[in-house]
């Protein structure tokens, strides 16, 4: 498995692909921190970190598809697959071993936001529980959006429909909890109650908020166990397909 993570790695940190994501982000980020100072009308700054991620994930969802397409859909594209589908690495190494890569390529990503609280410390107050709690929730909501763009890259070998399909994914598991809240679905108590189940972003609210719930931090991780469940099954399928 580590030698998959060391090659996944390699392929984004030793291309501009990694860095220029992650530029993205930071962009993004910057934009929201100084949206939410320039909402400021007090000579004292008060506002939370915590709810900045909150409002960070609508444009985050847009960068992650873009981080995950070329998972599988490259390997089918050039004929790598081939190599992965005949080594002695079992399917769940690989997967997992994908996974983890981009997870740290994830982490290495939000890291850098870190400059803007350390930043603030340095000339104001900084609640640092809240902050952690923040960077848990994010980093397991990402952790859930990188596992959905893996399972949808795994389905086609055009990484930009994978990039596509993950897009329409991801806003839909963002928006599950809207859909559950409307007119429509209120006629049906029994469905309002399972989408509202699987709702993923009143979950991260917690986390925004400064609160660390243990069943939201179980329902992220089973979610991505399932997710990542799903892709090994993707993948093992096209495997015995071949031989």
């Amino acid at each position: 498995m580590f030698s998959i993570y060391k090659k996944e790695l390699q392929s984004y940190f030793y291309t501009p692909f990694a860095y220029v994501i992650a530029a993205a982000f930071m962009l993004i980020f910057t934009f929201v921190f100084n949206a939410a100072i320039a909402k400021i009308d007090s000579s004292t700054y008060q506002f939370s970190f915590a709810s900045n991620f909150y409002s960070v994930i609508f444009y985050f969802v847009f960068l992650i598809p873009v981080l995950t397409m070329r998972s599988y859909a490259d390997e089918r594209k050039f004929g790598t697959e081939v190599l992965l589908m005949t080594s002695p690495i079992n399917v769940f190494k690989i997967v997992m071993g994908k996974f983890l890569a981009t997870a740290t390529v994830f982490l290495f990503m939000i890291a850098g936001s870190a400059l803007f609280p350390i930043v603030t410390a340095l000339n104001g107050q900084v609640v640092v529980s809240q902050l952690i709690c923040a960077y848990i929730g994010f980093f397991l909501w990402g952790c859930m959006c990188i596992a959905i763009g893996m399972l949808i890259s795994s389905f086609t070998e055009n990484s930009i429909i994978a990039a596509i399909l993950g897009e329409i994914a991801m806003l839909a598991v963002m928006f599950i909890d809207d859909l559950s809240g409307t007119d429509f679905i209120a006629q049906f108590p029994a469905v309002q109650s399972v989408l509202y189940a699987f709702s993923a972003q009143p979950k991260f609210a917690y986390f925004s908020q400064g609160l660390m719930r243990l069943s939201d931090i179980v329902f992220f991780i089973s979610a991505i166990a399932v997710v990542i469940a799903w892709t090994v099954i993707s993948i093992e399928k096209r495997r015995w397909k071949r031989g």
